[in-house]
């Protein structure tokens, strides 16, 4: 594995950045700490992120109540290593050099805490493993 001097850079897209690309990034800076950077980002951002999103965060130990959905800009995907799409489609931009992942998930919009839960899981586990394989911890 090459040695990178600055952390390797993630960028989480959705169309509203209210739910998924809320809860990819939160659990990615929560369990990566420092080894990652985190953006994220909405083709069409909401005003607010989805209650639901944050009661079911709230629950695995993350608060996100405070995060703001912010809108998809040229400079975010420019400045990733990684960009992960949740569904938006084709108005992500795309850039040569850039490693580009869609993540298929239900969309939470508009459902309950129950509903959302199990994709918080999922994507919990799609987070762990992009952890292992773009920052692993270093073995003592």
């Amino acid at each position: 594995m090459p040695d990178i001097a600055a952390a390797p850079s993630v960028l989480f897209v959705c169309v509203h950045n209210a739910g998924r690309s809320q809860m990819a990034a939160a659990f990615l800076a929560h369990l990566a700490g420092d080894r990652v950077e985190v953006r994220s980002a909405g083709s069409a951002p909401a005003d607010t992120v989805n209650p639901a999103v944050v009661a079911a965060m709230a629950e695995a130990g993350i608060d996100i109540s405070t995060e703001v959905p912010k809108v998809l800009t040229v400079e975010a995907v420019q400045a990733s290593d990684v960009v992960i799409t949740m569904g938006c489609g084709d108005t992500c931009p795309v850039f040569p050099g850039k490693r580009y992942l869609d993540w298929q998930l239900a969309d939470p919009a508009g459902q309950g805490v129950d509903a959302v839960r199990p994709i918080r899981d999922e994507i919990e586990q799609r987070v762990r493993g992009l952890i292992e394989e773009i920052a692993p911890a270093t073995q003592p």
